[in-house]
């Protein structure tokens, strides 16, 4: 199957898809079609320049690729580019399965407001548990079903607004973030209605025993010291002494107590191992590390989202659970809403949304030329409908741009 393409600057370019059988050396490989994470090269753009480029392509689950013969050699022999026609209607690269989700900036709005109760409630039981009160189940329950709602009507609205955070409300907002992000994983995996909402009350409770560590060390700026951090330890066993006498389910006590265990049994409480860890703290475990290494902390800036999922992608195994991990990949998309991007056009876009099928083209708003370093007037573009594509992941802090949150947040400011 052959494409022809003209790109934004008049070069024409002619796309062929081809099976991972037929690349040879010389090729330019345009898009991989099949799952980012089963393949080990980061970049969707790349020349084989060499065998060893050929075993790593063909040792993947990737089937077929697109290649452009504008930059590399053509498929050979001429004869046999015939493919049958199921190589023609090969998969969409990465394909993301929502259906028919509310529009974001829609459900931004009513996110929002979801946010700010949940945080209130969320503070107000840290408060009480760290005087001694007992923990109101029910209004945990009833700030999970709301969150439950939004995710299914578009699960990127919570995820998105989630990630804001300050320094003096990070940790309650942080366990509203991990809830979030637990039940759009829980969803993605089609677990049952049940199962969702355990995943959520496991996200909102599983640092609920830091409400027990002294302020002193938890919201100390800097680095822990070997003591300091041993008590930083103990909060996941604490949090289950607070839920233990509660009428929890056993999944969530397990994701509070286990959520720092790891794969290859390094973790703590109990140096847990493999499948010893429960599956929702497996998830937990995956959920909590991706909202704090995203959140901006007072002692370090958070990673852009797209940056963070490349990093705790080379941690599965040993660490997390490589097929949990994919899932998760697919729930926030391979560049996560508010996500900054460089376009094969030279322009700098902000994600805005990822409904659509093909994880490599989100909805964007371009914003910035960057050859002559001018601000642009806020355009949307559907990558999936167009033919400029996304070359490389940006850090915000290497451009003169500013706060980019309000190119994807529409909606009013959160309290």
């Amino acid at each position: 199957m052959i494409r022809f393409v003209t790109s934004c600057f008049f070069r024409p370019t002619v796309l062929q898809l081809i099976r991972v059988e037929q690349a040879t050396v010389g090729m330019f490989v345009h898009e991989l079609c099949g799952p980012w994470i089963k393949h080990p090269f980061w970049r969707p753009r790349f020349p084989i320049n060499s065998e060893l480029d050929l075993e790593r392509l063909r040792s993947t689950a990737i089937e077929y690729l697109w290649i452009d013969t504008s930059k590399g050699v053509d498929a050979v022999p001429p004869e046999q580019e015939s493919q049958p026609a199921k190589a023609a209607q090969a998969p969409a690269p990465a394909a993301a399965s929502l259906s028919q989700p509310t529009p974001l900036p829609q459900e931004l709005a009513r996110a929002a407001q979801i946010c700010a109760r949940a945080g209130r409630v969320l503070q107000s039981m840290f408060s009480d548990v760290r005087l001694g009160r007992p923990i109101e189940l029910d209004n945990a329950n009833r700030m999970v079903q709301q969150m439950h709602a939004s995710i299914q009507r578009n699960p990127h609205a919570l995820i998105s607004l989630a990630r804001i955070k300050s320094a003096d409300n990070y940790t309650y907002l942080h366990s509203m973030a991990v809830c979030t992000l637990m039940m759009a994983l829980a969803q993605r995996m089609q677990m049952n209605e049940n199962e969702v909402r355990q995943a959520g009350l496991a996200g909102l409770l599983h640092d609920v025993g830091k409400c027990r560590i002294p302020l002193r060390i938890l919201n100390k700026p800097g680095a822990l010291t070997q003591e300091e951090w041993r008590i930083m330890q103990d909060h996941s066993l604490l949090g289950a002494q607070l839920l233990r006498p509660l009428d929890v389910p056993e999944p969530v006590l397990n994701a509070c107590l286990q959520h720092h265990e790891r794969m290859d049994g390094t973790g703590y409480p109990g140096r847990l191992k493999g499948e010893q860890i429960h599956q929702l703290s497996r998830m937990t475990a995956i959920c909590d590390i991706y909202d704090a290494v995203t959140s901006d902390r007072p002692y370090k800036k958070g990673w852009p989202p797209a940056q963070a999922l490349h990093r705790m992608a080379q941690w599965c195994g040993d660490h997390l659970d490589k097929a949990i991990f994919e899932q998760f990949v697919q729930t926030v998309g391979i560049y996560p809403v508010g996500s900054l991007v460089r376009l094969s056009t030279e322009q700098l876009a902000v994600v805005i949304d990822v409904t659509s099928q093909n994880l490599l083209c989100p909805l964007v708003r371009v914003f910035y030329c960057i050859p002559s370093g001018q601000h642009l007037a806020p355009a949307e573009m559907d990558l999936q409908q167009s033919e400029v594509r996304i070359t490389s992941r940006e850090d915000p802090q290497d451009w003169p741009l500013g706060g980019i949150n309000a190119l994807w947040q529409p909606c009013a400011e959160r309290t």
